[in-house]
């Protein structure tokens, strides 16, 4: 039942995750003649160098890289990233048939790209965040977090660095440089946006009650729990120190849970980044 409601919980982050990104790359990215490092950038430039519709270049090269993701990364990144794939030029000609854009958005260049690294970013790193991709020169840039075990966003800055440099084909040199810029700080977004999902909170508790916050935290938050042996110093008496990892609205739960049962506890808690290893297969 669990992996049901987790499955259907990632079929609505990808697709929502998808939607920012089309929207980014297509009210943002292209009226601005925006190309930050992906292959919706790439694409803008076979664009305008072909005359090729911007859906169907970004669906060609999805599908070739596409490929490339499945061979490398795995059935599951693969599978996932094939309907992001076929999303992506879904949501751009739902844009284009539905709200036709001709022109900047919001009159300045500068606040595009702005707009557009920040909810293109956010998109990325929902998808990341469930072992899928965008497509494009994501999976290139997933497959070198894999192999180098380079951060993500890092992984997203090497990758569209070579598709920024294309802009110098189409475009001015200030074009290219904002375009490199703009990549750098994409991949400083994507890495501060996962981060945030990744938070967990280190929670020790100090209770003679602690059997019965152990059992609810089992069971309930179905967590994991380690136990230490305490002595205080003031009254030199033994106490079983209780620490777990949860998530931050699991925190909330356990805080709640406490106050609701008055339980006479002294708590400390700490912010995790990151969680390695198996963490009860959550």
């Amino acid at each position: 039942m669990n992996s049901k409601k987790n499955a259907i919980r990632e079929f609505f982050i990808i697709t929502f995750g998808m939607m920012l990104v089309a929207a980014a790359v297509y009210f943002f990215m292209v009226p601005s003649k925006i190309v930050v490092g992906s292959i919706s950038g790439l694409g803008l430039v076979i664009s305008q160098l072909t005359g090729i519709q911007l859906s169907v270049i970004t669906f060609i090269l999805n599908v070739v890289l596409l490929v490339i993701g499945f061979i490398f990364i795995g059935k599951e990144f693969g599978a996932k990233t094939v309907y992001t794939s076929m999303l992506l030029p879904v949501f751009l000609w739902i844009y284009e048939r539905i709200i036709p854009v001709t022109k900047s958005v919001t009159g300045n260049p500068v606040y595009d790209l702005i707009t557009y690294i920040l909810i293109v970013a956010l998109g990325q790193a929902l998808l990341f965040h469930v072992n899928a991709s965008s497509g494009g020169i994501d999976i290139v840039a997933k497959i070198i977090n894999k192999f180098t075990h380079m951060e993500i966003g890092k992984a997203v800055t090497a990758a569209g660095m070579v598709t920024a440099a294309t802009s110098l084909l189409v475009y001015d040199f200030a074009t290219f440089i904002v375009s490199i810029l703009g990549t750098y700080a994409n991949g400083i977004a994507v890495d501060y946006f996962i981060d945030g999902f990744n938070k967990r909170k280190r929670v020790c508790i100090l209770s003679d009650d602690y059997q019965e916050i152990q059992e609810y935290i089992m069971k309930e938050l179905n967590r994991g729990v380690t136990l230490y042996e305490a002595y205080g110093a003031y009254d030199n008496k033994k106490r079983i120190e209780l620490i777990t990892i949860l998530t931050q609205q699991e925190y909330k739960i356990l805080l709640n849970y406490l106050h609701t049962n008055q339980k006479q506890v002294f708590v400390t808690v700490s912010t995790v980044n990151e969680v390695i290893g198996q963490w009860n297969g959550k």
